[in-house]
């Protein structure tokens, strides 16, 4: 959580130099997929000297399919919203995927509502609905359309959180995470060619904040956030999560 708070920072400095959401998201991956593949390399040779078979490809496929919806989505999501409102706004609205998590959870996988979980989704929107009239009037049309974007990030990343847990058990937490994510950055890069510039010219400076969103932002904490799954349900590693927001605030 406290990995992936740094990167509503990353990327508002990074915006700083005037260009769109798509090519940070690019370049964020560009640095990050070598990673995730020569983890992944790694994970697959430590699996086949166990003796283990090779994934089966429902499994591999499955993975694409998070990464697409837990990362590629939600980054997209993400990033476009932090172009409308501020890094910390960012992580409050983002950080209300655990209500997501857990009313994905009870209306598809049969898991109950407890009396606490509802009571902490009503404490959530109140604080919501507050920041948003404080922020709203300086805002205007900006935090209405960044807070629904955001909105989109956090419903595509509860949607991760919840299927992730189904893959990472045949696969192994650091093969799905190298999977699930090289598909996602090539989700991202292809985004960048179709719906953005198509240019990949940037500063150095700007390079730098996408090296650093990529690493310290993005591959540290989604091994360690699929490590957590493998050991507890959705529903505990989202709600540990909701702590990125006072920590952004911190750094902010």
């Amino acid at each position: 959580a406290a990995f992936f708070s740094t990167k509503a920072i990353f990327i508002k400095l990074a915006f700083q130099e005037q260009v769109d959401a798509s090519l940070m998201l690019a370049y964020r991956m560009i640095f990050a997929t070598p990673v995730f593949v020569a983890i992944g390399l790694w994970a697959y040779a430590k699996r086949r000297a166990k003796g283990d078979p090779p994934p089966d490809r429902a499994s591999v496929a499955w993975a694409v399919l998070v990464g697409f919806l837990g990362y590629y989505m939600a980054s997209a999501f993400d990033f476009a919203g932090l172009q409308y409102i501020t890094a910390a706004l960012e992580r409050l609205v983002l950080f209300t995927y655990p209500l997501f998590v857990m009313l994905i959870g009870a209306a598809f996988y049969g898991q109950p509502l407890t009396r606490f979980g509802i009571a902490a989704a009503v404490v959530t929107y109140i604080g919501l609905a507050i920041v948003f009239a404080v922020d709203l009037p300086a805002g205007g049309r900006n935090t209405a359309i960044g807070r629904a974007l955001l909105l989109g990030a956090a419903m595509s990343f509860a949607w991760h959180q919840i299927l992730a847990k189904r893959c990472i058990a045949p696969l192994g937490s650091a093969l799905f995470t190298s999977i699930a994510l090289t598909a996602a950055g090539v989700f991202c890069v292809l985004h960048h060619v179709v719906f953005g510039s198509g240019s990949f010219a940037a500063s150095p400076r700007f390079l730098w904040l996408s090296f650093g969103c990529a690493m310290v932002a993005t591959v540290l904490p989604s091994f360690l956030v699929n490590a957590g799954l493998a050991r507890v349900s959705p529903q505990v590693v989202s709600m540990i999560a909701t702590v990125s927001p006072i920590v952004t605030i911190g750094l902010a």
